[in-house]
């Protein structure tokens, strides 16, 4: 659906294409349009609802599990493997010289090897904090609490954070033909764990 403005207000319009609703075989007006505050208004709602007090701790847990693991970054975990394997080729080669091996060769694998470590750990370095740091259950549930009533903290939001908060939760929303109605749905394992401040409201 597009946005657009009629008379000042602000609305969606799906224009779904005459021919590909008959190819499709799906009964659909030419044009379907539908004012935003009609749609976020019981949206915020709905979301709002997640956040009370019968079922806040289910949220904050499905919250808390829809952040990323704790895992390292693959370039980080490949440099830690090169740094791993230029050490243990550093120790044989340190057992080479003791075993009388010709210093001359053996001095030039090392400097070979010390200079594959040194780009590896100086690789190491740069992924260092880039992975994104989970949240825990409290600081979750301190979030939530001091944003204090979420669909007031919702309906008086700038637009931008608003959406940005949207975008965050995977909102999507479907008009379907049948019943004439827009149904809701968020993906919270979408969701990255990046917190939005939403101005206004609280």
């Amino acid at each position: 659906m597009q946005g657009q403005y009629n008379h000042g207000d602000a609305y969606y319009r799906c224009r779904f294409p005459q021919e590909n609703a008959l190819a499709n075989q799906v009964a659909h007006p030419s044009n379907v349009y539908l004012r935003e505050d009609a749609l976020t208004d019981p949206l915020d709602t709905w979301l709002a609802s997640a956040f009370a007090p019968h079922r806040i701790e289910q949220t904050i847990t499905a919250m808390a599990d829809a952040q990323p693991l704790d895992h390292p970054p693959a370039l980080a975990t490949a440099a830690q493997t090169i740094i791993t394997a230029c050490n243990a080729k550093l120790e044989r080669y340190r057992a080479a010289l003791d075993a009388g091996a010709d210093p001359t060769v053996v001095t030039g694998w090392i400097a070979q090897t010390q200079a594959e470590r040194a780009r590896a750990e100086a690789d190491l370095h740069a992924n260092v904090g880039k992975s994104p740091r989970r949240m825990s259950r409290a600081e979750i549930t301190s979030l939530v609490t001091a944003l204090g009533d979420i669909a007031a903290v919702l309906r008086d939001a700038d637009p931008a954070d608003k959406a940005e908060v949207y975008r965050q939760l995977g909102l999507r929303l479907t008009y379907q033909t049948e019943t004439q109605t827009v149904r809701a749905a968020v993906d919270l394992s979408a969701h990255r764990g990046v917190m939005v401040c939403v101005r206004g409201g609280t």
